[in-house]
């Protein structure tokens, strides 16, 4: 494939700031949804940032510095985690999720003896561009509610009648669009840490943000809240419950490695393999929950940023981690980073979540999938469908198959079941 990156995978930037700083253009990327998990579930924020850390050079290790995926907290385990912690306690949930990560290393070592060719018969580019689009597309709810622009969920910080959200929003927006378009040189790949700063000066300037409430109670060291595994009661009484979701998460990891290798013009799903990808995710999962921590894995945000600069390096993912590890510790820099506004992040997110659902329309037109032929028109109408439109189908009272996971599902049938028809009733041509 051509070159599609301005420092590759396995390139260093050119300086030591640069690096620092697209290192922590990453870390602002990641760290919304990664400690509004632990928020919503109750598990400990730096925990979370320490797990996501370790993780990712988890991932790294196993991959050998192939792919640059950053990994955070899962969004598809709040359910389970809120159920198991309510009824049973944390332990439980701890324990499902490190069985989720053995579920992870199992499919990795079944894949490493089986192969994985079969998978992109199984996942042609008529399945996979509408799978990318989903992944982007699914998410926009939540970049519009974080902006301010979208009242039906209020827990993700929309407030009625307040306009400084939306013009919060517009201005971090409209810092990211400019500086990708006319800025030159290293301001260019860094449009998305020089917007949150923009955004987060007007965000002071409109009193959305009260620095002395934001750092009032702030230390400089403020060690997490660990629960290794040990310290906590084994307790499968919930393990049925998250196994099912490991396999809804293993169609996203598929997925999200698709849009990444076209992202950065390669394959990953051959090299390093999607035995070695899904046994990082896997392991770094259970690692996670061996600290206390959600489960994890790859991150639609970091991927927009892959995307947007064109930095692929994994020395910049691998100095995030490193850095996500410290903010687990360092108070002051938590302090600063919890009080940026959601919608700065929203901001941000209307670009990156946009640009994935981009891609996956490159996809579709790179592999020029004809959608003058009903049958690709037909998979591709149904999976946007049902991936956008809410569909769900429940596997227990824990976990349902939805979005992008269930779309794929809906997309490999209807694949699979044209391939039959056209072998049972072969389309009759002029001679």
């Amino acid at each position: 494939m051509e070159k599609q990156l301005v420092i590759g995978i396995q390139e260093r930037p050119s300086s030591i700031g640069k690096w620092i700083a697209l290192s922590f253009q990453h870390v602002f990327a990641m760290f919304g949804a990664t400690v509004l998990v632990p928020i919503l579930t109750g598990l400990d924020v730096g925990v979370a940032l320490v797990a996501s850390g370790v993780g990712t050079l988890i991932y790294i290790a196993s991959t050998k510095g192939k792919v640059p995926v950053y990994l955070g907290s899962s969004f598809a385990y709040i359910g389970a985690i809120i159920a198991a912690g309510a009824v049973n306690g944390f332990s439980s949930a701890y324990v499902g999720l490190i069985t989720v990560g053995l579920i992870y290393v199992i499919v990795a070592l079944i894949i490493k003896f089986v192969g994985s060719a079969w998978l992109k018969k199984l996942l042609p580019p008529v399945v996979i561009g509408p799978m990318i689009m989903i992944i982007g597309l699914g998410l926009a709810s939540v970049a519009t509610a974080q902006a301010g622009i979208n009242p039906t969920d209020a827990s993700l910080g929309f407030l009625a009648g307040d306009w400084r959200n939306p013009v919060i929003a517009l201005i971090t927006f409209l810092t990211v669009v400019v500086i990708a378009l006319k800025a030159k040189g290293f301001y260019q790949i860094v449009p998305f840490l020089i917007a949150i700063f923009v955004g987060y000066v007007f965000a002071i300037l409109f009193g959305v943000v009260d620095l002395s409430t934001a750092f009032g109670g702030a230390k400089f060291i403020n060690a997490p809240d660990f629960a290794f595994i040990g310290t906590y009661t084994l307790d499968f009484s919930a393990v049925l419950m998250f196994a099912p979701i490991a396999f809804v998460t293993i169609a996203e990891h598929i997925g999200d490695h698709t849009v990444l290798g076209e992202i950065c013009g390669e394959d990953f799903i051959t090299d390093p393999g999607l035995d070695k990808t899904l046994m990082g995710d896997g392991i770094a999962t259970a690692v996670s929950a061996m600290l206390g921590g959600p489960a994890n894995t790859t991150y639609g945000e970091n991927t927009g940023v892959v995307a947007m600069t064109k930095v692929g390096s994994v020395y910049v993912t691998g100095l995030a981690a490193i850095i996500a590890i410290l903010l687990g510790f360092l108070g002051y820099i938590q302090a600063f980073i919890n009080s940026i506004p959601l919608p700065v992040m929203g901001g941000i997110a209307l670009v990156l979540f946009g640009l994935i659902a981009g891609n996956g329309v490159k996809v579709i037109v790179r592999a020029k999938v004809d959608l003058f032929d009903m049958k690709n028109l037909i998979i591709v109408a149904t999976m946007l469908v049902i991936g956008i439109g809410s569909a769900s189908f429940a596997i227990n009272e824990a976990v349902s198959l939805q979005g992008m996971s269930l779309a794929a599902i809906v997309g490999i049938a209807l694949n699979g079941f044209f391939h039959l028809l056209e072998r049972l009733f072969p389309t009759k041509t002029e001679a």
